[in-house]
């Protein structure tokens, strides 16, 4: 974390001159003075980020990592080589201040999980630092409703209702399949994550909602709400039918790793990859990035169920919230076909 003093001192005098005429309220209560329309936006972490580029592209001040080059073709090129600024929240925070001064934001903006912890953050620096900072919830439960939000906070209102509108869609077509698919049809799944494949997202943790909101069952039960490290016995003993990956080298050597075997997702030939350009699929970050992968895990966990061209609906998508419709090539490339 960078030293709070130090920011004070620097973004009072850095911070551009900007009216601040409009007030709103927060995901934590909080009362904030924000300016009339935002220029310069600097995202506290990557799903603040991934949602800040899909409504508003050119208030981007930066990435919290830079952007890879297998993710530059799926995204805008003003905003593909855009510089990495470091990150206020979540793991490891890496903010760097030099360059967040030399980027003078006048809005911070985060979504994600809302908690006191989150919460007490966002006051202190907003307060010490003298620029505006913004939460909203980024669960599913409330996606919809986040987009319009950020969407209003960013003074792009018409684009945020197009990409609700789409988030509605989606939401409401998954819930029509699921209504036709009863539970004891609704497999059960293993997120892994790491080469070994032995990290993952325990039961409630946002990292695993989307296998939740799919309908699907989280074999991961570990006293932490987040990133848990297991055991291959304890994997052999939840016995997952689907194994989602989010690591390559993982997806594919797991099919000859020992400790694997017998398991029935890897017996059967079920671990499937889940696509990660520009942003992943399951989570990666745990954004709107995670539309698409309702509609992937769809297929993939009730191939016989669900309905739509795949591959249409993932170019359709990328196009809408990305700015960016991959061909044919590239789709195959990302989907792994």
């Amino acid at each position: 974390m960078i030293h709070l003093r130090l920011l004070t001192a620097a973004l009072l005098l850095a911070a551009p001159a900007v009216a601040q005429d409009r007030i709103v309220t927060d995901a934590t209560g909080r009362a904030v003075s924000v300016p009339a329309d935002p220029a310069r936006v600097f995202a506290a972490g990557p799903p603040a980020a991934t949602l800040l580029y899909t409504l508003k592209p050119d208030a981007m001040v930066g990435w919290v990592t830079a952007s890879k080059p297998a993710d530059k073709p799926f995204l805008r090129p003003q905003a593909a080589d855009l510089p990495a600024l470091g990150r206020l929240t979540g793991r490891g925070d890496t903010l760097n201040l030099e360059v967040l001064l030399s980027a003078r934001p006048d809005l911070i903006v985060d979504y994600g999980t809302v908690n006191a912890t989150y919460a007490d953050l966002a006051g202190r620096i907003q307060d010490q630092a003298g620029v505006p900072y913004v939460l909203i919830d980024g669960s599913f439960a409330d996606m919809t409703e986040g987009i319009r939000r950020m969407a209003n906070l960013l003074a792009v209102p018409d684009r945020g209702e197009v990409l609700a509108a789409y988030t509605e869609r989606t939401l409401a077509d998954l819930d029509a399949l699921l209504a036709g698919i009863p539970q004891d049809a609704r497999p059960t799944v293993y997120l892994a994550r790491g080469p070994e494949g032995l990290e993952t997202p325990a039961r409630g943790s946002i990292n695993a909602e989307i296998i939740e909101r799919v309908g699907a069952v989280n074999v991961a039960q570990a006293e932490t709400r987040g990133l848990a490290t297991v055991s291959p016995e304890q994997v052999q003993a939840w016995a997952p039918e689907v194994i989602i990956t989010i690591d390559r080298d993982f997806a594919a050597n797991v099919g000859t790793m020992p400790e694997w075997q017998g398991i029935p997702a890897v017996k059967n030939g079920r671990v499937y990859l889940a696509p990660a350009a520009p942003f992943g699929f399951i989570d990666a970050p745990p954004s709107v990035n995670r539309l698409i992968g309702l509609t992937w895990l769809a297929h993939k966990l009730y191939p016989d169920a669900a309905t739509g061209d795949l591959r249409a609906e993932v170019a359709r998508f990328y196009d809408l919230f990305y700015g960016v419709r991959p061909d044919d090539a590239a789709l195959s490339a990302l989907l792994g076909e």
